[in-house]
């Protein structure tokens, strides 16, 4: 009886421990960011790459491959990349998380030979619980006019348990983009304001970065934009607080029809609704 009453205290404060159990930091991935960037500013772009990134990551060349098997077999890559996180979250279990920021491509040492533009990276832990980069990709900009405000913010989820089917967690954020995809064809204005953040932001080719919905509508308005996307692939993090998704898209804009790749940020809001916190498109150059 000694041995039932043991068991069951043992059980009860175990579990305590499990929900007071601390949520990750986003300071977790930062740390994950900068030392990527430091392995590619001493081994280079080709080397750096593979040292971070995901047996199952996805690079976009220019549509969606696989990372380890493109850096594996291009030669090594010239020039100096560097960037910097000044966008990112993870999740509260800190299996899934994201950053963003503006990088720079310099080829020479001129100023002149200078290439600006926007990353985004995606993070999630591997079978060892370490972070490692699961999608990269970037877009060009002009160099930007003001410096760009920081926002890295910690969860404010609870930590959660695995969940007993994944595969149901994936459903939703495949349905949920899949819904967002199809509103597109009705109103992307009105689609955008429906699920974007107030706090989203927005990245597309040759613009710098537009951060707010009431910007973001601004720019599809004065740009005539409309979209038609398909989803390739989604994930969810195990505290059900952070998600990302993934696809293909033809956006009409100015009249001109062209192919894109798009990656979304989703995050859950305090209603339980799934909102976009950052999209970004990528040109499939043909």
């Amino acid at each position: 009886m000694k041995k039932v009453i043991a068991a069951i205290v043992f059980s009860i404060l175990f579990s305590g421990v499990v929900l007071a159990q601390k949520a990750a930091e986003v300071q977790t991935v930062v740390a994950a960011e900068e030392a990527f960037n430091k392995a590619v500013a001493k081994k280079g772009i080709k080397e750096g790459f593979l040292s971070a990134i995901d047996d199952d990551a996805i690079v976009f060349r220019p549509n969606a491959v696989s990372a380890k098997e493109f850096y594996t077999r291009i030669d090594k890559q010239p020039g100096n990349l560097s960037w910097v996180p000044k966008f990112g979250r993870i999740s509260a279990n800190g299996d899934l998380a994201f950053t963003a920021g503006p990088y720079i491509y310099q080829n020479s040492a001129a100023d002149t030979d200078k290439v600006y533009g926007h990353y985004v990276s995606v993070w999630r832990t591997d079978a060892n619980g370490k972070l490692k980069l699961l999608i990269d990709l970037g877009v060009q900009h002009p160099e930007p006019e003001q410096p760009e405000i920081i926002d890295l913010k910690d969860p404010t989820g609870k930590v959660l348990p695995p969940s007993k089917d994944p595969f149901l967690a994936k459903k939703l954020i495949m349905g949920t983009d899949d819904m967002f995809n199809h509103s597109l064809d009705i109103s992307a204005l009105a689609t955008y304001k429906e699920f974007f953040s107030p706090e989203a932001h927005y990245y597309f080719p040759g613009f710098e970065p537009l951060i707010g919905t009431d910007k973001i509508m601004k720019f599809i308005n004065n740009q005539a934009i409309s979209i038609s996307a398909k989803t390739s692939s989604v994930g969810r993090a195990a505290s059900n607080d952070l998600a990302y998704s993934y696809g293909t898209a033809i956006i009409k804009k100015g009249g001109i029809s062209s192919n894109y790749n798009y990656v979304r940020i989703w995050e859950l809001d305090a209603s339980h609704k799934w909102n976009i916190l950052l999209e970004v498109f990528s040109a499939v150059e043909k």
